[in-house]
């Protein structure tokens, strides 16, 4: 099975925040057919409206079910309080939407193994909740999850024991470079459960990785990530999502060479 090439909105979060139709108009002219929406409960209907007029599905998104408040991209807390599940339920469902996927969980809860049985009890009831609906809950993965060692395994294979069946997988190959971990390796160890990956590439140069956001990404396919292994391991993948945190020339002539990249890789 091909998996279907997606592309995270939060690439292009500030054109989408001045022009929602526009940004996804141009999305779709440089040859996506679907994307993972992020924050998107605050605007469940423009973005379904926009997304049915320039022919994109939104089968994967971001919304966060085991926090109690908002958690910024840099790791830092807020007391911004997030929606509850039903709510993000509800605008998947507008979306025609089908797995839900928490995007972050702070660094600090994963310095022992009952903060991470604690996040997992939480994707647990989340999935329950979403299971009743006919959705599905995932969970992402940064470096911190994976720089986590809980009695000789990492945090995030930890998460992965503790998880309900129901609750799948999507890791970001270039977080877990990044975190000194053989993405291809991590896929095997993490088997089936892993439905979706973050196809991101990085030069993953030791001055450019200091910042945040990263300095070093680059469009798949030409930077140090080993994309090409991990997608080889991945058995049971269902969505390849192209996504930047940061980069310093066109995101849109990014966002297509990469889709190209992995075009290419299914084509052979």
């Amino acid at each position: 099975m091909t998996a279907l090439t997606s592309v995270q909105l939060f690439t292009v979060k500030d054109a989408l925040e001045a022009d929602l139709d526009g940004t996804l108009a141009e999305v779709a002219r440089r040859g996506f057919t679907a994307v993972e929406p992020y924050d998107f409960v605050r605007r469940a209907a423009p973005l379904a409206a926009s997304l049915t007029a320039h022919g994109l599905a939104a089968p994967t998104g971001h919304a966060f079910l085991a926090s109690t408040s908002f958690v910024n991209p840099d790791g830092s807390g807020t007391t911004l309080p997030v929606p509850t599940p039903d709510e993000v339920f509800d605008a998947a469902e507008i979306l025609g939407m089908g797995t839900v996927i928490d995007p972050y969980t702070e660094p600090a809860r994963w310095e022992t193994r009952e903060q991470i049985e604690e996040t997992a009890r939480l994707l647990n009831a989340a999935a329950e909740i979403a299971a009743h609906r006919g959705l599905r809950v995932g969970y992402h993965n940064h470096a911190h999850e994976l720089e986590a060692q809980i009695d000789g395994q990492t945090g995030l294979e930890l998460l992965a024991e503790l998880l309900d069946p129901r609750v799948v997988l999507e890791v970001d190959l270039y977080w877990a470079a990044r975190a000194g971990v053989d993405p291809a390796a991590l896929l095997t160890t993490l088997g089936d459960r892993v439905v979706a990956v973050h196809v991101k590439d990085g030069t993953l140069d030791a001055e450019a990785i200091k910042a945040y956001p990263p300095a070093d990404q680059v469009p798949a396919g030409t930077g140090n990530v080993p994309l090409n292994s991990a997608l080889d391991a991945a058995s049971a993948l269902e969505f390849a999502i192209v996504e930047f945190d940061a980069y310093a020339g066109d995101l849109f002539d990014a966002i297509e060479q990469s889709r190209v990249f992995l075009d290419e890789r299914a084509a052979a």
